[in-house]
């Protein structure tokens, strides 16, 4: 676990120190694109994130392969060797989307070829587990089709979920510390060592996940870009692959009893398959929600629009910061339960599960409650929970004298902020953050 850990380190180390490197680099060369209108933020701000994630994952594999204990991941699997290789060629392929706009079936051509530079080199799947049949070996070609199906639909849920300051590295940081609970089990429960690649590429992950989401949470000094979306989505179907292709199932010893003990004990093997979809479950909600919404008003289900998720969350007075922290909740709520029912199927954790979500939704509809504070107790809340008193301009032509009416409040519907406006955020593309906020009021000049 130590050695894991000092993987994880090194890796976040890494990305952290050249991240803001990278920024620089970004804004001189010019990769900041223009505000789209769908978009949250407000200021240009430079992509290429994906560079000091790549190079991140580069050093994490590097202090792996002198470790003494993980050494032997290097030289029993040439997996390491196959990932890098698929994430070096989807980078380069994400840095000149991220400089020059690539057309999207070229990324998805490339995003293919990706995958099927991994399965020549080994990292594949191999063949399914079936309860009550057992294990059902794949041909050539449906492994391969199978690998570079699940390869590219992490990696387009990963591009898809990144709408929010922060958003796509936190979830896939969350899948990743599920995923590597489960593969470290796997190893350090069962012994089987072809589930060490797993676990280093779930802790590498990680590690290029936290070292990016300091310059990356809101407001956002720069955006990891689709060399970024696309790196992490393709270690995260990897890691996945690499479980599924090479773990032996005699050795979990899962077909053995009667076939509702065999059911629930293959739950297990059946993990690596399901949780980089739990990472799809809200992107794939969003997308259905949206053909519904765009085809109910006669508008071509591509049409792009604010009516996102996170949009809705931001428009029913969630701060920025505030619906991240939602979605957080939901993805780790959905790949921790996974992963818990995956130990032990039992009824207090769906009972638990059932419980958060429940919590879940109470936080999720919040803010449509304006909470009524009384006037002696408006000193204890918050300035956002007091009423506001009327200046004598605002005083109503009802013949009462201007300081009677100054005194009294009036009820203020509380209105979200624009996120990402100029001046709110203190935060720009080219200039550090401000050490003094702007305190003057909106609409105020000089």
């Amino acid at each position: 676990m130590r050695d894991y850990l000092l993987t994880l380190c090194v890796t976040a180390a890494v990305t952290y120190l050249l991240t803001g490197p990278v920024r620089k680099f970004a804004i001189a060369t010019g990769a900041m694109p223009e505000i789209r209108a769908r978009d949250v933020h407000r200021e240009p701000t430079p992509r290429l994130g994906g560079i000091a994630m790549f190079f991140g994952l580069c050093a994490g594999l590097l202090v792996a392969d002198h470790l003494e204990n993980l050494n032997s991941v290097f030289e029993l699997s040439n997996e390491p060797r196959a990932l890098l290789s698929g994430a070096a060629l989807i980078w380069i392929i994400g840095v000149l989307d991220d400089k020059f706009e690539i057309d999207a079936l070229i990324k998805l051509g490339g995003q293919m070829i990706a995958a099927g530079v991994m399965v020549v080199q080994g990292l594949t799947i191999l063949w399914i587990p079936v309860p009550g049949v057992g294990t059902v070996s794949l041909t050539s070609w449906q492994g391969t089709l199978l690998t570079v199906a699940l390869v590219v639909i992490t990696i387009n849920a990963v591009n898809f979920v990144d709408g929010l300051d922060g958003l796509a590295a936190g979830m896939v940081c969350i899948a990743a510390a599920a995923f590597f609970l489960y593969a470290y089990r796997i190893w350090f429960s069962y012994g089987i060592e072809a589930a060490s690649p797993a676990t280093l590429f779930t802790a590498i992950l990680m590690g290029m996940c936290l070292g990016f989401l300091p310059h990356n949470m809101h407001p956002a000094r720069i955006f990891m870009g689709d060399s970024g979306s696309m790196l992490i989505g393709l270690v995260l179907a990897a890691a996945a692959i690499s479980v599924t292709g090479q773990v032996d199932m005699d050795a979990l010893r899962i077909w053995e009893g009667s076939a509702r003990e065999a059911t629930h004990a293959a739950l297990p093997v059946f993990i690596p398959l399901l949780l980089p979809l739990t990472i799809i479950a809200i992107p794939v909600a969003d997308l259905l929600l949206a053909i519904v919404r765009r085809t109910w008003k006669g508008q071509s289900p591509f049409a792009a629009d604010r009516g996102h998720l996170h949009h809705r969350l931001l428009e029913i007075g969630h701060s920025h910061s505030r619906a991240v922290l939602i979605m957080y909740f939901w993805s780790a709520l959905i790949a921790f339960g996974v992963v818990a029912y995956s130990v032990h199927s039992v009824m207090w954790i769906v009972l638990a599960v059932t419980g958060l979500s429940a919590i879940g939704l109470v936080l999720l509809l919040l803010p449509r409650f304006s909470p009524r504070t009384p006037g002696w107790a408006e000193r204890f809340v918050p300035p956002r929970y007091r009423r506001r008193r009327r200046t004598a301009q605002e005083a109503p032509a009802t013949g009462q004298p201007a300081a009677t009416a100054a005194d009294d409040y009036e009820d203020e519907p509380r209105v979200p902020v624009g996120v990402g406006v100029s001046g709110v955020n203190g935060a720009t593309a080219i200039g550090a953050r401000s050490r003094f906020p702007d305190r003057r009021k909106a609409g105020t000049r000089g």
